[in-house]
């Protein structure tokens, strides 16, 4: 079993081949075998988990294991704890009720720049917001933040359950250790013995 870790760059798509010749996984992995658990949008930005086993890459994907995924959301205007409270108690999207969600304010983190660059208002001040979700529905970071008023101008995906984006510049992986492998093993087996969750099926991703 292999695992890599990718910071996917904006504007690149999360598969390996594309019809209208949009930027790939194969413009920056040259491991053949290897496949994404989960998405990770277009204009997403961060870390996309890859590996060869079929078994792990429907565990990190699959929402019912309920795998954290930590977001760095560069909004528009500044949100009070008020609408930071709306994302930690679940919204109501269009697709039925969110999960509560881990939701702070944090100081602009020390990350590259954006090609293109986000479109900046002068009247209009962002923050950047840390959310951790065990979802992955369809862009629904982006769709939590524009509900509570505050529309995301930039996505980043830091970490995925144990693995994070440390050290990786855009375009770069690394094989993930095999500690953080045993790690998942582990709680894979503590979820076994508890039993099965109720929940609905999803794409991981944003």
């Amino acid at each position: 079993m292999i695992v890599l870790l990718l910071n996917k760059p904006f504007q690149v798509l999360t598969r390996f081949t594309d019809p209208a010749g949009r930027a790939t996984l194969a413009d920056f992995v040259d491991r053949p075998g290897v496949y994404p658990a989960g998405r990770l949008d277009f204009d997403s930005e961060g870390l996309v988990v890859l590996t060869d086993d079929g078994a792990l890459q429907h565990r990190i994907a699959d929402p019912r294991h309920k795998l954290a995924k930590t977001y760095w959301a560069q909004v528009e205007g500044e949100p009070d704890e008020a609408a930071l409270d709306r994302l930690r108690g679940g919204l109501v999207l269009r697709d039925g009720p969110t999960a509560p969600a881990q939701a702070r304010r944090i100081e602009p983190p020390d990350v590259w720049a954006r090609v293109p660059p986000i479109r900046f208002r002068a009247a209009i001040p962002t923050a950047w917001i840390e959310i951790v979700l065990v979802e992955g529905r369809n862009r629904q970071v982006r769709r939590m933040t524009a509900a509570i008023g505050h529309p995301t101008l930039r996505l980043i995906r830091r970490a995925v359950g144990p693995w994070s984006l440390d050290g990786l510049a855009p375009g770069e992986w690394r094989v993930a250790p095999p500690a953080t492998l045993h790690t998942l093993h582990e709680r894979g087996a503590r979820s076994a013995r508890r039993g099965p969750r109720r929940g609905r099926g999803a794409r991981s991703g944003d």
